[in-house]
């Protein structure tokens, strides 16, 4: 086991009892988080120049799946600032120091959308907008924001459009708006963040689907693909979570007028199975998945059309079999899973949550059919 999962490991055993305080705080805590920073998990794919782990993807999914399943905000978390740790391998050597290369290192997290403006000006860019989703916002140092680039009033193009520009800004140049009240994950601090009129030097930002400084098999891997991983990895967890307590409390629960405990009921019996099989099929899909990507990056081979619609239907896959596992073991529980106090509603709500995000959400279904039928995807993979 390597440190990274041995002290996620060590984490994750500890957020159960936090659960009710990460829900009131509508935010990861700052000391749990500042615990995971000084451990280095979110550095997870840093590169090892800047002092990060550059882990295997699969790794990197352990990883995120052991800390969700001690609490799946605080592995949305983790997601979220492992992701963003990408952007080193494309930023130039100076502000890829800066923002990641002193230990323990910065947060950082961000929302590829783009919902921002950024006008070039002397020296950089001056960005505006504002963005939905900036998941630990409260305990980021530095902020992507996807921004449309402008020169004078016009839109920059790319080779396949609009040119995309993740711009890093300093937590001081972010408004957070308090916005986060929703039904599950409610522990991710997922604000809204807008920024007027901030500076961005030159540099600091990265071309959405540009090439990375850094060859290396890591940096090959498509930044969409590793978030869509990660996003499934989440689910994941938040899965075998609702299996542990669903089983923990089978032993000993029994329904109201009956005699049996809930595990001797052949009914539940049958839906404990299926749960399982739907988790690991799931998870053992995303692994030979990314192990073929893995062997491609590693030979130097492109990773083309084909194994990137391959990655983000694992990924897919794994998020939707985690919901049919968690909502089979809350039907299993009875008038017993809808108590505040239960642990399965809210692995419920949590992992319904995680189907939104639009790396996973259903229309990527139809992106990937479109691959396999030999057509073009209407979309970037």
């Amino acid at each position: 086991m390597s440190e990274l999962l041995s002290h996620a490991r060590a984490i994750a055993a500890s957020l159960p009892n936090e659960a009710a305080a990460i829900e009131r705080a509508r935010r990861l805590p700052a000391p749990i988080a500042d615990r995971m920073r000084a451990a280095g998990i979110f550095h997870a794919l840093v590169p090892r120049e800047y002092g990060g782990a550059e882990c295997h993807p699969a790794e990197l999914c352990e990883l995120i799946e052991t800390i969700a399943r001690g609490d799946g905000s605080a592995g949305w978390n983790v997601m979220i600032g492992t992701t963003t740790g990408l952007l080193a391998a494309s930023l130039p050597v100076s502000f890829a120091r800066e923002i990641y290369g002193d230990a323990p290192g910065a947060l950082t997290v961000g929302v590829t959308a783009p919902m921002g403006k950024a006008l070039a000006v002397p020296g950089g860019h001056s960005v505006s907008g504002r963005w939905a989703f900036g998941s630990g916002c409260e305990n980021a140092d530095w902020l992507c924001a996807g921004c449309f680039v402008f020169e004078g009033d016009e839109r920059v193009e790319g080779k396949f459009g609009p040119e995309i520009h993740l711009m890093l800004l300093e937590r001081s140049q972010v408004e957070i708006e308090d916005t986060w009240h929703v039904s599950g994950l409610r522990g991710t601090g997922s604000h809204h963040f807008t920024v007027r009129d901030e500076f961005v030097p030159a540099g600091r930002s990265v071309v959405m689907g540009g090439k990375t400084l850094i060859d290396r098999p890591l940096y090959k891997f498509p930044m969409l693909g590793l978030l869509a991983l990660g996003v499934a990895s989440v689910s994941l967890g938040i899965g075998f979570r609702a299996l542990d307590v669903f089983c923990e409390m089978a032993g000993g629960k029994k329904p109201t007028g009956s005699s049996r405990a809930l595990a001797e009921r052949a009914l539940v019996q049958r839906n404990v199975a299926l749960a399982k099989a739907d988790l690991s099929s799931a998870r053992a899909l995303m692994r030979e998945t990314i192990d073929r990507a893995w062997a491609l990056a590693s030979a130097g081979e492109p990773l083309d059309t084909a194994i990137r619609a391959d990655l983000r239907l694992a990924a897919a896959n794994a998020t939707h079999r985690s919901v049919a596992a968690v909502d089979a073991l809350y039907q299993a529980g009875g008038g017993s899973s809808i108590y505040e106090d239960s642990p399965l509603q809210r692995c419920l709500r949590d992992v319904h949550v995680t189907t939104q995000h639009i790396m996973v959400a259903d229309p990527l279904f139809e992106l990937v059919g479109r691959v396999e039928l030999g057509l073009e995807p209407r979309g970037m993979l």
